[in-house]
């Protein structure tokens, strides 16, 4: 069983210096002759970081999968989907880490860990994005029936982000209490790390301290669509 080092470094410099580049030279033929930079700075470090992290999330949820695969698993495939897009670069300037629960499939998201890696944009972030509109309700549903437990979400500092509609819904108060986050069309909640800590030996412990932050959330998103957590 692999262990994890709380004074290891998964992430060098050059992971970022890779990421500064690729924004300035988006194209195939770059990318074809600096593969190897991707693969040496960015994927190995993050599938090493994704293996090690799977032991400290079980510890927050049994159902957090890390699944440290190259491709389908939790790192981010690099290439863009520009099928509908008019940004026609094809690849992803930031590294992304998913930290799925393990009953979310592609047509429900459920709550989870979120890495994302950018020069001067690094995160880690909880929640659900775009919750399909049966959890959406249930969560809605939940803050109301339980307002004393997601008040204590709310005080534990998380400040919740994504998109909102501009009215409540259609039968929910508007006087409310939370009302506005009856309007929320997300639920999900962010900590920044500098890029220096990301490359640092402690990045591991770092990682593990937010995502304890943001676990309220996600235990309380959780119940209210009716997963274990």
């Amino acid at each position: 069983m692999p262990t994890s080092n709380p004074e290891e470094r998964y992430f060098e410099t050059d992971a970022f210096k890779f990421l500064s580049d690729l924004s300035r030279n988006n194209n195939r033929e770059w990318f074809q002759k600096n593969k190897a930079r991707y693969e040496n700075a960015v994927q190995t470090p993050a599938l090493r970081f994704i293996e090690a992290m799977g032991l400290r999330l079980s510890k927050l949820s049994p159902h957090i999968v890390a699944d440290a695969r190259p491709f389908g698993g939790s790192l981010s495939r690099i290439y863009r989907d520009t099928r509908f897009s008019k940004d026609k670069a094809p690849y992803k300037t930031h590294v992304g880490i998913h930290f799925a629960h393990d009953r979310a499939t592609k047509e429900e998201n459920l709550p989870g860990f979120f890495l994302h890696l950018a020069p001067g944009e690094s995160m880690v972030a909880s929640g659900v994005w775009h919750p399909v509109p049966s959890a959406l309700k249930r969560i809605r549903d939940s803050i109301v029936a339980s307002p004393t437990k997601w008040k204590k979400v709310l005080d534990g500092g998380l400040a919740i982000e994504g998109e909102s509609y501009v009215r409540v819904p259609v039968g929910y108060d508007a006087e409310d209490p939370h009302s506005d986050d009856l309007r929320r069309k997300d639920f999900f909640a962010t900590r920044p790390i500098p890029d220096r800590e990301v490359v640092g030996v402690r990045f591991g412990t770092t990682f593990e301290a937010a995502c304890r932050q943001l676990d309220p959330l996600n235990a309380f998103l959780a119940d209210a669509v009716g997963v274990p957590w």
